[in-house]
Protein backbone atom coordinates (compact mmCIF):
# COMPACT_ATOMS: atom_id res chain seq x y z
CA UNK A 1 0.00 0.00 0.00
CA UNK A 2 1.55 3.41 -1.29
CA UNK A 3 2.01 6.02 1.56
CA UNK A 4 -1.02 8.76 1.58
CA UNK A 5 -0.11 12.28 1.22
CA UNK A 6 -2.67 15.03 2.12
CA UNK A 7 -2.56 18.67 0.44
CA UNK A 8 -4.28 21.43 2.17
CA UNK A 9 -4.64 23.72 -0.53
CA UNK A 10 -5.00 23.38 -4.65
CA UNK A 11 -1.86 22.90 -6.06
CA UNK A 12 -0.79 23.13 -9.63
CA UNK A 13 -0.71 19.47 -10.84
CA UNK A 14 2.65 19.94 -12.92
CA UNK A 15 3.95 20.85 -9.19
CA UNK A 16 2.47 17.13 -7.58
CA UNK A 17 2.96 15.01 -10.25
CA UNK A 18 6.25 14.02 -8.63
CA UNK A 19 4.13 12.98 -5.91
CA UNK A 20 1.43 11.22 -8.00
CA UNK A 21 3.84 8.62 -9.75
CA UNK A 22 5.28 7.55 -6.51
CA UNK A 23 2.39 7.93 -3.60
CA UNK A 24 -1.25 8.52 -3.14
CA UNK A 25 -1.89 11.78 -2.98
CA UNK A 26 -5.39 13.81 -2.17
CA UNK A 27 -5.65 17.85 -2.45
CA UNK A 28 -8.18 19.91 -0.81
CA UNK A 29 -9.56 21.26 -4.39
CA UNK A 30 -10.07 24.66 -3.22
CA UNK A 31 -7.96 27.68 -4.14
CA UNK A 32 -9.35 30.28 -2.11
CA UNK A 33 -10.77 28.45 1.04
CA UNK A 34 -9.19 26.87 4.17
CA UNK A 35 -9.68 23.22 4.39
CA UNK A 36 -11.92 22.52 7.61
CA UNK A 37 -10.70 21.56 10.70
CA UNK A 38 -12.28 18.10 10.82
CA UNK A 39 -11.68 17.00 7.57
CA UNK A 40 -7.81 17.83 8.13
CA UNK A 41 -7.81 15.77 11.50
CA UNK A 42 -9.40 13.26 9.48
CA UNK A 43 -6.79 13.23 6.85
CA UNK A 44 -4.15 13.36 9.07
CA UNK A 45 -5.13 10.55 11.07
CA UNK A 46 -3.81 7.78 7.37
CA UNK A 47 -1.35 10.39 5.95
CA UNK A 48 2.12 10.09 5.83
CA UNK A 49 2.61 13.64 4.75
CA UNK A 50 0.95 16.61 5.39
CA UNK A 51 1.60 19.38 2.52
CA UNK A 52 0.18 22.88 4.81
CA UNK A 53 -0.44 26.07 4.42
CA UNK A 54 0.71 28.80 7.39
CA UNK A 55 -3.33 28.70 8.15
CA UNK A 56 -3.52 25.05 8.90
CA UNK A 57 -3.03 24.14 12.64
CA UNK A 58 -0.56 21.30 13.13
CA UNK A 59 -1.09 21.26 16.60
CA UNK A 60 -0.76 18.74 19.22
CA UNK A 61 -4.33 16.84 19.03
CA UNK A 62 -3.48 16.62 15.21
CA UNK A 63 -0.53 15.10 15.88
CA UNK A 64 -1.68 12.64 18.54
CA UNK A 65 -3.87 11.22 16.34
CA UNK A 66 -1.92 10.89 13.11
CA UNK A 67 -0.21 7.36 13.49
CA UNK A 68 1.31 7.28 10.23
CA UNK A 69 2.54 10.43 9.80
CA UNK A 70 6.75 11.32 9.16
CA UNK A 71 6.78 14.90 7.44
CA UNK A 72 4.73 17.93 7.81
CA UNK A 73 6.13 20.59 4.80
CA UNK A 74 5.00 23.72 5.68
CA UNK A 75 4.58 26.57 2.79
CA UNK A 76 5.79 29.23 4.36
CA UNK A 77 9.45 30.09 6.24
CA UNK A 78 7.48 30.16 9.45
CA UNK A 79 6.05 27.76 11.77
CA UNK A 80 4.37 29.26 14.13
CA UNK A 81 0.86 27.41 12.88
CA UNK A 82 3.03 24.24 14.16
CA UNK A 83 3.59 22.67 17.60
CA UNK A 84 7.11 21.72 17.28
CA UNK A 85 7.70 20.20 20.53
CA UNK A 86 4.69 17.65 20.65
CA UNK A 87 6.20 16.81 16.72
CA UNK A 88 9.44 16.43 17.92
CA UNK A 89 7.58 13.97 20.72
CA UNK A 90 6.06 11.84 17.99
CA UNK A 91 8.91 12.29 15.61
CA UNK A 92 7.60 13.85 12.93
CA UNK A 93 9.95 16.08 11.03
CA UNK A 94 8.96 19.63 10.34
CA UNK A 95 10.16 21.59 7.00
CA UNK A 96 9.43 25.07 6.09
CA UNK A 97 10.91 27.09 2.67
CA UNK A 98 13.70 29.35 3.82
CA UNK A 99 15.52 31.67 1.63
CA UNK A 100 13.65 30.74 -1.50
CA UNK A 101 11.43 33.38 -1.16
CA UNK A 102 13.85 36.17 0.83
CA UNK A 103 14.29 38.26 -2.14
CA UNK A 104 10.26 38.13 -2.85
CA UNK A 105 9.27 39.45 0.59
CA UNK A 106 11.77 41.90 0.74
CA UNK A 107 10.30 43.69 -2.29
CA UNK A 108 7.04 43.65 -1.12
CA UNK A 109 8.04 45.21 2.36
CA UNK A 110 9.66 47.96 0.69
CA UNK A 111 6.61 48.43 -1.48
CA UNK A 112 4.89 48.12 1.10
CA UNK A 113 6.98 51.00 2.20
CA UNK A 114 6.45 53.29 -0.29
CA UNK A 115 3.23 52.97 -0.76
CA UNK A 116 2.12 53.92 2.72
CA UNK A 117 4.42 56.85 2.86
CA UNK A 118 4.07 58.67 -0.77
CA UNK A 119 0.34 57.44 -0.48
CA UNK A 120 0.08 55.34 -3.67
CA UNK A 121 -3.24 53.34 -2.58
CA UNK A 122 -5.15 56.21 -1.82
CA UNK A 123 -4.09 58.03 -4.92
CA UNK A 124 -5.08 55.77 -6.76
CA UNK A 125 -8.32 55.54 -5.22
CA UNK A 126 -8.37 59.37 -5.69
CA UNK A 127 -8.28 59.63 -9.54
CA UNK A 128 -10.55 56.36 -10.05
CA UNK A 129 -13.38 57.84 -7.89
CA UNK A 130 -13.42 61.42 -10.18
CA UNK A 131 -11.83 63.67 -7.45
CA UNK A 132 -8.68 64.85 -9.21
CA UNK A 133 -10.24 68.41 -10.96
CA UNK A 134 -6.62 70.39 -10.66
CA UNK A 135 -3.47 70.10 -9.74
CA UNK A 136 -2.28 71.86 -6.63
CA UNK A 137 1.40 71.71 -4.39
CA UNK A 138 0.23 69.42 -1.70
CA UNK A 139 -1.94 67.77 -3.49
CA UNK A 140 -1.52 64.09 -1.88
CA UNK A 141 1.86 64.72 -0.46
CA UNK A 142 3.26 62.26 1.79
CA UNK A 143 6.61 61.34 3.17
CA UNK A 144 10.05 60.86 2.15
CA UNK A 145 11.92 57.70 1.74
CA UNK A 146 15.69 58.63 0.66
CA UNK A 147 17.45 59.70 3.79
CA UNK A 148 15.47 58.90 6.23
CA UNK A 149 15.92 56.07 9.01
CA UNK A 150 14.88 52.93 8.97
CA UNK A 151 14.52 50.59 11.83
CA UNK A 152 14.25 46.78 11.26
CA UNK A 153 13.17 44.86 14.12
CA UNK A 154 14.07 41.35 13.43
CA UNK A 155 17.23 41.02 10.79
CA UNK A 156 16.99 37.29 9.46
CA UNK A 157 17.84 36.80 5.63
CA UNK A 158 14.50 38.90 5.02
CA UNK A 159 15.84 42.15 7.11
CA UNK A 160 18.79 41.78 5.26
CA UNK A 161 17.23 42.07 1.95
CA UNK A 162 15.27 44.69 2.64
CA UNK A 163 18.33 47.02 4.50
CA UNK A 164 20.08 46.40 0.75
CA UNK A 165 17.42 47.80 -0.77
CA UNK A 166 17.26 50.80 1.78
CA UNK A 167 21.12 51.61 1.34
CA UNK A 168 20.03 52.12 -2.36
CA UNK A 169 17.62 54.95 -1.36
CA UNK A 170 20.35 56.60 0.95
CA UNK A 171 18.43 55.62 3.75
CA UNK A 172 20.28 55.33 7.58
CA UNK A 173 19.16 51.40 8.58
CA UNK A 174 18.70 50.49 12.36
CA UNK A 175 18.09 47.17 13.87
CA UNK A 176 17.14 45.27 16.53
CA UNK A 177 17.61 41.23 16.91
CA UNK A 178 17.77 38.85 19.65
CA UNK A 179 21.48 38.75 18.95
CA UNK A 180 24.28 41.02 16.60
CA UNK A 181 25.13 40.11 12.98
CA UNK A 182 28.39 41.67 12.85
CA UNK A 183 28.30 40.58 9.38
CA UNK A 184 26.10 42.47 8.43
CA UNK A 185 26.69 45.85 10.29
CA UNK A 186 30.02 45.17 8.37
CA UNK A 187 28.60 44.76 5.09
CA UNK A 188 25.36 46.82 4.93
CA UNK A 189 26.11 49.46 6.86
CA UNK A 190 23.51 48.75 9.30
CA UNK A 191 23.76 49.53 13.04
CA UNK A 192 22.45 47.59 16.06
CA UNK A 193 20.89 49.62 18.68
CA UNK A 194 18.23 48.90 21.57
CA UNK A 195 14.50 48.22 20.99
CA UNK A 196 13.33 51.61 22.32
CA UNK A 197 16.51 53.45 20.12
CA UNK A 198 14.66 51.53 17.39
CA UNK A 199 11.30 53.35 18.33
CA UNK A 200 12.74 56.68 19.21
CA UNK A 201 14.90 57.06 15.77
CA UNK A 202 13.30 55.44 13.27
CA UNK A 203 11.33 57.05 10.38
CA UNK A 204 10.37 53.83 9.32
CA UNK A 205 9.99 50.96 11.75
CA UNK A 206 10.02 47.51 9.57
CA UNK A 207 9.06 44.41 11.69
CA UNK A 208 10.53 41.11 10.14
CA UNK A 209 10.80 39.19 12.95
CA UNK A 210 9.18 35.79 13.64
CA UNK A 211 6.32 35.12 15.80
CA UNK A 212 7.42 33.33 19.31
CA UNK A 213 7.02 33.83 22.76
CA UNK A 214 9.43 36.82 23.33
CA UNK A 215 7.76 38.56 19.85
CA UNK A 216 3.87 38.19 20.48
CA UNK A 217 2.38 41.45 21.53
CA UNK A 218 5.47 43.04 21.27
CA UNK A 219 3.60 46.00 19.27
CA UNK A 220 1.22 47.71 22.29
CA UNK A 221 0.34 51.08 23.17
CA UNK A 222 3.53 52.08 24.87
CA UNK A 223 5.62 51.26 22.00
CA UNK A 224 3.11 53.13 19.66
CA UNK A 225 4.00 56.31 21.93
CA UNK A 226 7.37 55.92 21.81
CA UNK A 227 7.91 57.05 18.21
CA UNK A 228 7.89 59.67 16.11
CA UNK A 229 4.36 60.97 15.42
CA UNK A 230 5.71 61.30 11.88
CA UNK A 231 6.89 58.16 11.61
CA UNK A 232 5.65 54.73 9.68
CA UNK A 233 4.84 51.57 11.16
CA UNK A 234 4.74 48.22 8.27
CA UNK A 235 4.18 45.10 9.40
CA UNK A 236 5.44 42.07 7.18
CA UNK A 237 5.86 39.09 9.75
CA UNK A 238 3.51 37.88 11.58
CA UNK A 239 -0.68 40.03 12.60
CA UNK A 240 -0.14 38.80 16.39
CA UNK A 241 3.42 40.36 16.82
CA UNK A 242 0.67 43.73 17.12
CA UNK A 243 -1.75 44.76 19.59
CA UNK A 244 -4.07 45.91 16.81
CA UNK A 245 -6.37 47.72 18.96
CA UNK A 246 -3.23 49.49 20.08
CA UNK A 247 -2.15 50.30 16.62
CA UNK A 248 -5.35 51.43 15.78
CA UNK A 249 -5.64 53.94 19.03
CA UNK A 250 -1.76 55.05 17.89
CA UNK A 251 -3.15 55.71 14.51
CA UNK A 252 -6.25 57.71 15.60
CA UNK A 253 -4.57 59.90 18.22
CA UNK A 254 -1.66 61.01 15.62
CA UNK A 255 1.39 59.07 17.57
CA UNK A 256 2.08 57.36 14.33
CA UNK A 257 1.10 58.94 11.02
CA UNK A 258 0.25 55.65 8.86
CA UNK A 259 1.11 51.76 8.77
CA UNK A 260 1.47 49.36 5.82
CA UNK A 261 0.09 46.32 7.07
CA UNK A 262 0.60 42.11 5.22
CA UNK A 263 -0.57 40.48 8.12
CA UNK A 264 -3.24 40.97 11.07
CA UNK A 265 -3.85 38.90 14.46
CA UNK A 266 -6.74 37.15 12.31
CA UNK A 267 -6.67 36.29 8.41
CA UNK A 268 -8.30 36.90 6.52
CA UNK A 269 -9.34 40.36 8.21
CA UNK A 270 -13.25 41.36 7.89
CA UNK A 271 -13.79 43.99 5.46
CA UNK A 272 -15.55 46.44 8.27
CA UNK A 273 -12.65 45.94 11.12
CA UNK A 274 -11.37 49.92 12.29
CA UNK A 275 -8.31 49.63 10.33
CA UNK A 276 -9.25 49.59 6.47
CA UNK A 277 -11.12 52.58 7.52
CA UNK A 278 -8.03 54.81 7.85
CA UNK A 279 -6.93 56.39 4.75
CA UNK A 280 -3.34 56.20 6.20
CA UNK A 281 -3.29 52.21 6.28
CA UNK A 282 -2.40 50.32 3.36
CA UNK A 283 -3.34 46.40 3.69
CA UNK A 284 -2.30 43.56 1.75
CA UNK A 285 -3.86 40.21 1.95
CA UNK A 286 -0.80 37.82 3.41
CA UNK A 287 1.12 38.67 -0.09
CA UNK A 288 4.70 38.81 1.00
CA UNK A 289 6.21 35.65 -0.82
CA UNK A 290 3.38 36.19 -3.68
CA UNK A 291 5.02 36.11 -6.62
CA UNK A 292 4.65 33.02 -9.35
CA UNK A 293 8.10 32.08 -9.89
CA UNK A 294 8.43 32.01 -5.56
CA UNK A 295 5.07 30.46 -5.06
CA UNK A 296 6.24 27.51 -7.23
CA UNK A 297 9.84 27.09 -5.89
CA UNK A 298 8.15 26.81 -2.12
CA UNK A 299 5.77 24.12 -3.59
CA UNK A 300 8.96 22.76 -5.31
CA UNK A 301 10.56 22.65 -2.00
CA UNK A 302 7.68 21.00 -0.37
CA UNK A 303 7.53 18.00 -2.53
CA UNK A 304 11.23 17.43 -2.48
CA UNK A 305 11.04 17.36 1.36
CA UNK A 306 8.26 14.86 1.30
CA UNK A 307 9.82 13.07 -1.00
CA UNK A 308 13.07 12.97 0.65
CA UNK A 309 11.65 11.62 4.38
CA UNK A 310 9.24 9.31 2.83
CA UNK A 311 12.57 7.72 1.20
CA UNK A 312 14.73 7.93 3.95
CA UNK A 313 16.82 10.86 3.18
CA UNK A 314 17.35 14.44 4.83
CA UNK A 315 14.50 16.84 3.83
CA UNK A 316 16.71 19.88 2.25
CA UNK A 317 14.77 22.21 4.93
CA UNK A 318 13.96 20.66 8.36
CA UNK A 319 13.01 23.39 10.66
CA UNK A 320 15.73 22.62 13.70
Amino acid sequence: MKPFIYITRKLPEAVVAPLKSEFDVEMWEKEDAQVPRDILLEKAEKASALLTMLSDKVDRELLQNASYLKVVANLAVGFDNIDLEAAKEKGVTITNTPDVLTETTADLTFALLMATSRRVVEADRYIKEGKWKSWSPLLLAGTDIHHKTMGIVGMGSIGEAVARRAKGFNMEVLYHNRSRKPEAEETLGVRYVSFDDILAQSDFVVVLAPLNTETQGMFQEDQFRKMKNTAIFINAARGAIVNEAALLQALKRGDIAGAGLDVFETEPISEDHPLLQLDQVVALPHIGSSSKDTRLDMMTLCVENIQAVLKGDNPKTAVK
